[in-house]
């Protein structure tokens, strides 16, 4: 394996510095594969519009079909870092638009490409923004295969088309979480809730192994929801990319009611409890369940 930088102006874009990422990982048998630190691309999933594709000019590499917008990641960029910012680039996403659901990995062991999806909370027009691009369009799910596609889209379209359905959401019984670590937490009941609310919310970040939701592909990032009741109620504002729920009575009546509504939206929830009414409850409301372990086990650690 080599690594090989282009010719100036070659997936380059017109302005700013070359990053050192931008080059092309080329194999012992000449395969050439675009990013030395691999690349990453956006499927931007809006239900009412479908996918938005980029149409490739036909001087690029696998030009004139269509694929995601995408390239090569930066030094030290995490994969989800790397397609927003490339779809930004691209296609003008703007920030806080779409919401990362799952990472999906090709891993060639000299190279790994990496898909984002991600679902569109704020409609957004995309903007052609790069000379890679001749065209930039929502595609309904059910016309994309009707299109010359980019060979790796091609391949992977029909897994993640599979995964489109489906959207992990974890409700937290937060008492019951709290309560299972002799942490002195019944001093401060509402700022240990605090400190469960940002490591959720760093998890919620970082993403959990498909394995421990029981699915397919690589990274998800659910919907956390934290549920507090009685003084952790009193808890400050809600951390990122997290749904505080302060009971307004009983803390598992507020359980079964956010797992339910979560269910309805066509969610595939896991409510965290090791209360035994309560995961009886949740099976009820279609809802499956893990014990409070598991989610300490997900959990980065708390400083002391």
């Amino acid at each position: 394996m080599r690594i090989e930088y282009p010719e100036f102006g070659e997936h380059r874009r017109p302005s700013g510095p070359r990053d050192p990422g931008d080059a092309w990982v080329i194999t012992d048998e000449g395969t050439r594969y675009w990013g030395r630190y691999g690349a990453a691309g956006l499927l931007a999933y809006d239900r009412d519009r479908g996918v938005l594709l980029q149409h490739r000019v036909s001087w690029s590499h696998h030009g004139n079909t269509w694929g995601l917008p995408g390239g090569a990641r930066h030094e030290g960029e995490s994969a989800c870092d790397g397609a927003l910012r490339e779809a930004q680039e691209e296609a003008g996403v703007p920030d806080g638009s779409v919401r990362a659901r799952l990472e999906s990995v090709l891993d060639l062991d000299v190279w790994t490409y990496t898909t984002l999806v991600g679902d569109v909370v704020d409609p957004f027009e995309p903007v052609i923004s790069d000379p890679e691009s001749s065209a930039l369009e929502w595609v309904p799910v059910d016309e994309i295969t009707d299109r010359p596609l980019h060979p790796g889209f091609a391949d992977a379209w029909p897994r993640l088309r599979a995964l489109l359905p489906v959207h992990p959401a974890v409700v937290v019984d937060a008492a019951n979480v709290i309560g299972s670590v002799p942490d002195g937490w019944w001093r401060d009941r509402a700022g240990a809730a605090a400190r469960l609310a940002e490591r959720v919310a760093r998890l919620a970040k970082r993403g959990v192994d498909a394995t421990a939701l029981d699915l397919a592909e690589d990274t998800w990032f659910p919907e956390f929801s934290v549920v507090v009741e009685g003084q952790a109620k009193a808890m400050d504002a809600a951390a990122d990319g997290v749904r505080i729920v302060r009971a307004p009575a009983s803390g598992d009546d507020a359980i079964v009611d956010e797992a339910r509504r979560l269910v309805d939206g066509g969610r595939r929830v896991i409510v965290v409890t090791s209360d035994r009414e309560l995961v009886d409850r949740s099976h009820g409301v279609g809802a499956d369940t893990r014990g409070t372990r598991w989610l300490l086990d997900l959990l980065d650690p708390v400083a002391r």
